[in-house]
């Protein structure tokens, strides 16, 4: 073949710059792209192969080579696959690509700035080479029967140059002479750990070889005198990963050694979800439960996704239901229109229904545990918790399908649904969920339900709030249905809690009087009840609905949304009349000489009874400690 110069494309000044700088959030992302189109160049073959279309040896040993060399400043990658005409690299290289990328700029353009709206395209895979290279030469010989050995040598700016290459082996090597910008990419740990990152688990054999190293012969002779292979390279991908296989080929210790080495987490996970969909769209994958080592912690997970075998991006929220993004896993999806912006993915078909797909999956696996494995899925609830919750509070869907699989812990360790818990104690609670929101500060209140054999149940962690609001919407309520409600314990007197016989009103009015002077507090609600226990002097009320205000004012205050003290605070002192210190009360204050020690009494009991209700702040809490004090001299004379 004749040399041949020409002319890229008539618009192409404007394109490489947008390429180099613009096209990929990550510099990295070219070494993806050409082992990417290598490997394709290789399936194609197979394929051909496979057809009868070309005839190959059995044996034949496919593979991509990626070969660093610092000292030339060039990385070559290398393949055994299609290969190309002379006439091909002009349509693929010089035309079809070209205008793929130059259509791409007239669409994107005016988003100059929004490149982090763009996943890949795998279309434009070659001209990524230019992000790192000043100069990009292909040598490439056809599978074809007579074909010519071609090259193609660009420096990056409109121009290219064509002409016979060298080349003996059917396939295509792609050199890359790297710029000044592209240094970091000529040191052998950066690309090893990017050809990890991104080609771990591509469906052919890639090599990686570094120039530098001293070459080892690959074979020796041993002590008969015969030739025996030690060097051989390996392979540094796995070309079947896990999640290709079927999921009853695969051992528990296949799983976990899949997750160790993907997440570099060794933690075992809890459980995990096999997928594998070919109608109507293609999608496979591993959905992992962690282990959680605090609340929340798994807001960090990792759901990897791959096209093909070839690694994308984490967390793509677009393809992937949010809630899931608190796992770990990898979901394979070759149908995905990788080539186009999120926007477009958010209202894709193939996408929606992908994202169904998945929430139904992950529902079957949590309902399918529950129903057969409940002594295990009781022991998993904690770690699965907030998933779960998180899951029904963003999905409708996915709370239908998982809401006879929701379980609320109880303060004795008991693991309940709501209609179990509703079983259990709506005959002394009525349609109601008691709750703890903190056991160690509550224990009073817990206490004092357990003797009258009724279960608080623990909701204590941040998601709790929004998902008791959420409970209540969708719970009950139907026609001649009493709604579900959640109160906290500290809520209201249950009448479980009390006796039958009332209490003296003019005792209840002096008490009020006497607490209200003592404290210092004309507004301060006080009312005597006769409790079943008398161990109990004193316990404080917030009504359900006067806290979530007020947890709602502290919220959006912090935003500067709404001040922090719109809704006052309304607690009820409530004294047991039962109790021998409170009935004592009366008579200390009638008696001038005991005045002040019911002054004590009555500021220590009402501390007591808020410690078991809420935190003191430090001004009350260093009172309550020097009044303890004073309490414990008087004791001691």
């Amino acid at each position: 073949m004749a040399q041949e110069k020409g002319n890229l494309s008539i618009h192409s000044e404007n394109i490489l710059p947008i390429i180099k700088k613009w096209l990929y959030s990550d510099t990295d992302i070219f070494i993806r792209e050409l082992v990417s189109n290598a490997t394709d160049a290789i399936t194609k073959l197979k394929r051909l192969d496979s057809l009868g279309e070309v005839d190959l040896p059995d044996d034949e040993p496919y593979a991509v080579k990626v070969v660093l060399d610092k000292a030339a400043s060039t990385i070559k990658v290398i393949d055994n696959g299609l290969g190309m005409t002379a006439d091909e690299v002009k349509q693929y290289i010089n035309q079809i690509a070209f205008s793929g990328a130059n259509d791409f700029v007239s669409k994107y353009q005016e988003k100059m700035d929004a490149g982090s709206e763009i996943i890949g395209h795998f279309g434009l895979g070659f001209y990524s080479a230019f992000m790192v290279a000043d100069k990009v030469q292909i040598d490439t010989l056809s599978y074809r029967e007579g074909a010519v050995a071609a090259r193609w040598i660009s420096d990056g700016g409109i121009e290219f140059e064509m002409d016979d290459s060298d080349r003996t082996e059917r396939g295509t090597t792609i050199t890359l002479y790297v710029g000044e910008s592209g240094q970091d990419f000529l040191e052998d740990y950066k690309l090893r750990t990017i050809l990890r990152k991104y080609c771990s688990f591509v469906p052919v054999d890639l090599f990686f070889e570094n120039a530098a190293e001293e070459k080892k012969p690959p074979v020796e002779i041993n002590e008969d005198n015969e030739e025996i292979t030690v060097n051989e390279p390996k392979p540094i991908n796995e070309r079947n990963p896990l999640w290709n296989k079927k999921a009853g080929d695969c051992t528990d210790e296949e799983y976990k050694d899949f997750f160790r080495k993907t997440f570099n987490d060794y933690n075992e996970p809890l459980f995990w979800i096999h997928l594998n969909m070919d109608y109507p769209f293609r999608l496979k994958g591993i959905l992992y439960f962690p282990k959680l080592k605090h609340e929340l912690e798994s807001i960090e997970g990792q759901v990897k996704l791959y096209s093909n075998q070839i690694y994308i991006a984490d967390n793509i929220k677009e393809v992937i239901p949010e809630f899931l993004l608190l796992l770990k896993g990898v979901l394979d999806c070759p149908d995905l229109p990788l080539n186009v912006s999120r926007s477009f993915l958010q209202n894709d078909g193939y996408v929606t229904k992908m994202s169904g797909y998945i929430t139904k999956k992950v529902a079957d696996k949590l309902t399918g545990l529950f129903e057969n494995e409940r002594e295990q899925y009781d022991k998993y609830w904690d770690d699965i918790a907030p998933f779960i919750k998180y899951g029904c509070i963003r999905e409708k869907d996915f709370y239908d399908k998982v809401k006879n699989a929701v379980l609320y812990k109880t303060s004795d360790s008991k693991y309940l649904t709501l209609d179990e818990y509703l079983a259990a104690n709506e005959p002394k609670i009525g349609k109601k969920v008691l709750y703890a929101s903190n056991l160690q500060q509550q224990a009073q209140y817990v206490r004092l339900l357990a003797d009258q054999g009724v279960d608080a149940a623990v909701l204590d962690t941040r998601l709790d709030a929004p998902f008791i609001s959420y409970i209540e919407s969708y719970e009950g309520g139907g026609e001649g249905e009493e709604k579900v409600t959640f109160a906290r314990i500290d809520s209201d007197l249950s009448d479980v809690l009390k006796n039958e016989a009332g209490t003296d009103e003019a005792e209840s009015t002096a008490l009020s009087a006497l607490f209200q002077k003592v404290l210092a507090n004309e507004e301060l609600a006080v009312k005597v009840e006769n409790l079943k226990t008398s161990e109990v002097p004193a316990i404080i009320l917030l009504s359900e609905q006067s806290r979530r205000m007020q947890e709602m004012s502290k919220m959006f205050g912090g935003m500067g949304a709404m001040p922090s003290d719109m809704f006052k605070s309304d607690e009820t002192l409530v004294l047991n009349r039962t109790n021998r210190l409170v009935a004592r009360l009366l008579t200390l204050a009638d008696d001038d000489t005991r005045a002040d020690d019911a002054s004590l009494i009555c500021a220590q009991l009402y501390d007591l009874a808020m410690m078991s209700h809420r935190p003191l702040d430090s001004d009350a809490m260093n009172a309550f400690v020097s009044r303890s004090a004073k309490i414990l001299e008087k004791l001691a004379k």
